[in-house]
């Protein structure tokens, strides 16, 4: 009985400990999003869009994700050491 309750609780508060101990920083993010533009579009790789988008985005962390913003558009999102960046 007691295993059992220690496993129900012990789970999820291992899996949130996790997420907030991996949330993906905000250089994370904007490498991600420099990459990813770079390997998406040879021409914004040599006119350095990725950059350019990394540098103006604004970062945002709820804690357990996190992501970035440039303007009204979210760029990437992330958790657990993860970075998703979003179809431009």
């Amino acid at each position: 009985m007691r295993r059992n309750l220690a496993l129900t609780l012990g789970i999820p508060v291992a899996a949130l400990l996790l997420a907030l101990v991996l949330n993906p920083s905000p250089e994370r993010h904007r490498q991600k999003i420099k990459d990813t533009m770079g390997q998406r579009s040879p021409v914004a790789r040599a006119l350095g869009m990725g950059a350019l988008a990394a540098f103006a985005s604004n970062y945002h962390s709820l804690g357990l994700a996190s992501y970035t913003t440039a303007g009204d558009r979210t760029l990437s999102v992330g958790a657990f050491g993860l970075v998703y960046v979003l179809q431009q």
